[in-house]
């Protein structure tokens, strides 16, 4: 099929997304596809391109992070329009991008999650902060909206507390607050197969230094990543089930990942989950697929067709 692979986008994960496109563009021609890549810096733009026959292809493959690629807004302009994509619908995107949302659609169906709130420039939390650190001993604020770890900190004390929220706030208005979990970093890919919905292996993340941040994510060499993970067969059962439960919970379509930690008790919390999730060289998503016996090309190829033949 001809495919146009849309990445680039105005959002903090500009550079991520360039490089999840340009992996996924060369991915989908090693699977026989007709890939184009398409660096986009609007919706309004694309959609202009491709109503004069600028982009021709059959559908698009989303590889926008962050922004309008991955909170609802290109998918219901696609659907509008009537072009195939590839991922979850605009409902299903919009809640998972916002974190405080998508908490509360896990809450619902009964999963953990750690406790937060949102911290404004109106209502920066100061007090409520000081009660989290009393209580958790240790926070975590990042961008309510946000992704890649961008804009996130640590923090076990107030000193350092509107700093913290000053960087969030550079990627969008809303930061969140929440309880720390001391642990494991633990992500579980899920995608639709012909036997339904179903987790792919989990990923053990284990920084050889400080927290899973942005350097530790996305440079080579300083993050081992165990997959399949190494837990107890309870744990490794429960992860699947708790990533469905994400999965599903949010309304996701086609493939997902959902981000977890593991106390050091043995209790698990959902983190979020990402509807749009990187596919750079150190991205999750392709470790956990080659542990299942999907090479890349392969696990993109069932991604768009499986996509493709959706009715939305």
């Amino acid at each position: 099929m001809k495919i146009a692979v849309l990445c680039g986008g105005v959002s903090p994960e500009r550079e991520v997304s360039l490089s999840s496109g340009d992996a996924v563009t060369k991915g989908l021609r090693e699977a026989g596809h007709d890939a184009e890549f398409c660096d986009i810096s609007s919706i309004r733009g694309f959609i202009r391109d491709w109503e004069n026959g600028k982009i021709k292809a059959e559908g698009v493959f989303i590889a926008l992070h962050g922004g309008w690629g991955e909170d609802g807004r290109i998918q219901a302009v696609l659907e509008a329009f009537e072009i195939p994509y590839t991922g979850s619908g605009p409902e299903a995107c919009m809640f998972s991008m916002d974190k405080t949302a998508a908490k509360l659609a896990f809450k619902n169906a009964g999963i953990p999650t750690p406790e937060g709130f949102i911290a404004s420039r109106e209502n920066a939390g100061l007090k409520k902060a000081e009660e989290f650190l009393a209580k958790y001993g240790k926070i975590i604020v990042k961008p309510n909206g946000g992704g890649s770890t961008v804009g996130v900190t640590q923090l076990t004390d107030l000193d350092s507390y509107q700093s913290a929220l000053e960087l969030s706030w550079q990627s969008e208005p809303n930061a969140l607050v929440e309880q720390f979990i001391e642990g494991d970093e633990i992500t579980v890919p899920v995608w639709e197969s012909e036997r339904g919905t179903e987790a792919l292996p989990a990923i053990h993340i284990k920084p050889k230094s400080g927290f899973y941040d942005y350097k530790n994510k996305y440079t080579h060499g300083c993050t081992e990543y165990i997959c399949p993970g190494d837990f107890s067969p309870e744990i490794t059962e429960k992860l699947a089930e708790l990533g469905t439960a994400c999965h599903n919970a949010l309304g996701c379509r086609i493939y997902s990942r959902a981000d977890f930690r593991l106390s050091p008790e043995g209790e698990l919390y959902a983190l979020e989950v990402n509807t749009a999730p990187g596919m750079t060289g150190t991205s999750l998503v392709p470790k956990a697929a080659k542990c299942s016996g999907m090479d890349f090309p392969l696990f993109l190829d069932k991604v768009v067709k499986n996509s493709f033949s959706l009715k939305r």
